[in-house]
């Protein structure tokens, strides 16, 4: 009780609001695909992978944040002022990769969405998603707080429409728990595990709480002021992210209570729509459409918000938004029609470009725990030792589970 009280006392609703925009990212379209092929192909089996990766995700956000509250500079700007040209520019390099791969998922979650609710051609459905982001960014003209409000509204969307689909399923608790907290991995499990981990612990989040974290900030702060702002943004992120991690887990949830106790294999997503309606009526497959697409487009506004900012932040040129927003769009547009056209599984289009993230990720985690401990660029805010530890596990436990996707894309075998 005095946990919500807390939230909900005025100067803290102040602070509420970078965290939701970077948590829309951890339940973007790339999660349903991997949630959906995981539950559907393992059960309950992943479930462990969600809760591990939302652990990391709520400490690694929380030094992106405290990053960007102690240096007033996003990780992209300590990137560029701290490294070399030629190091900053490949780390520039591989963000707008993992940018591409992000905003590619989020697309074409947000045409499915529409495909399914409106049943319009999906090469009519991916141009009509093309406008969508630009709209709502537009409304950033008026300031940064209603574009929170959106956001939060479309998480709240997402939210309620699995409460709803839980509803209907009717899961077995006691095996959903177990699995909770009992790993269980093996050689035709890993790559849709590192699926979900790269789903989940964004590289592009990284960037992006560093920056909208500095909405609630000014470069006349006092020390006292910006550790107070810190524990905000912490009380921000425990409620974002594991928000996020009750709508991943249920997506998981879902597809195995539906899908994988009946026997039946879900190859994509429109399958999984149209499934859910013969199983549990209209009502069922409606709510499922209707997260998507509230999940596509507030995803894919908050990943177009951090490409801007990435690019910015390490190339030190200022671009009108506007524009970086079009260019974007077609980058990532070309390579949808045309995975469309020629009739490329949707579905495993998603789940690859989250592994591709999942790759990404050292790039990102490595000079933020950098950063985060340096004291003479942090002062007070700088990470006391445990929790540089505890960071520098998260980095070690991602690239195990690479290279054990790398050993297995291979010919290895566990």
């Amino acid at each position: 009780m005095k946990f919500l009280q807390k939230i909900f006392r005025r100067e803290t609703l102040r602070y509420l609001g970078p965290a939701f925009l970077v948590s829309v990212g951890y339940m973007d379209p790339g999660n349903w695909a991997t949630s959906i092929d995981g539950g559907a192909r393992f059960g309950y089996q992943l479930l462990w992978v969600i809760l591990l990766s939302n652990m990391m995700a709520l400490l690694l956000q929380s030094l992106s944040a405290k990053l960007g509250i102690a240096t007033d500079k996003d990780l992209s700007q300590n990137c560029r002022d701290e490294f070399s040209r030629p190091v900053s520019l490949g780390l520039w390099f591989t963000a707008e990769l993992a940018m591409i791969a992000t905003d590619l998922a989020e697309f074409l979650g947000a045409a499915l969405g529409i495909y399914l609710l409106f049943q319009i051609n999906l090469l009519t459905a991916v141009l009509i998603t093309a406008g969508d982001v630009l709209i709502i960014l537009w409304l950033q003209r008026y300031g940064f707080r209603p574009l929170e409000y959106i956001i939060i509204a479309f998480v709240s969307t997402i939210g309620f429409c699995y409460v709803v689909e839980l509803f209907y399923v009717e899961p077995v608790w006691s095996t959903l728990a177990y699995h909770i907290v009992v790993p269980q991995i093996n050689s035709t499990s890993i790559y849709v595990a590192i699926g979900i981990l790269g789903a989940t612990v964004m590289p592009h989040n990284l960037y992006l709480h560093s920056k909208v974290i500095q909405t609630r900030t000014s470069p006349d702060d006092t020390i006292q002021k910006k550790k107070r702002i810190y524990k905000f943004a912490i009380l921000d992120s425990v409620v974002a992210l594991n928000g996020a991690w009750f709508v991943n887990s249920s997506i998981l949830i879902m597809a195995s209570a539906s899908f994988f106790t009946r026997d039946l294999p879900v190859a994509s997503i429109e399958e999984a729509h149209k499934t859910l309606g013969l199983l549990f009526g209209g009502m069922s497959s409606f709510v499922f459409a209707i997260a998507l697409l509230a999940s596509g487009i507030a995803s894919s506004t908050t990943s177009t918000m951090a490409g801007q900012y990435v690019m910015e932040g390490f190339l030190n040129i200022k671009i009108r938004p506007w524009l970086r927003r079009l260019i974007f769009r077609l980058i990532v547009i070309v390579p949808a029609i045309y995975a469309i056209a020629v009739g490329t599984d949707p579905l495993q289009l998603l789940v690859m470009s989250q592994v591709m993230l999942s790759f990404q990720l050292p790039f990102a985690i490595i000079p933020l725990i950098m950063f985060t401990k340096n004291k003479n660029l942090m002062g007070e805010l700088a990470n006391k030792k445990i929790t540089t530890y505890l960071a520098i596990l998260c980095a070690i436990i991602i690239l195990f589970l690479n290279g054990l996707l790398l050993y297995q894309t291979f010919g290895g075998k566990f």
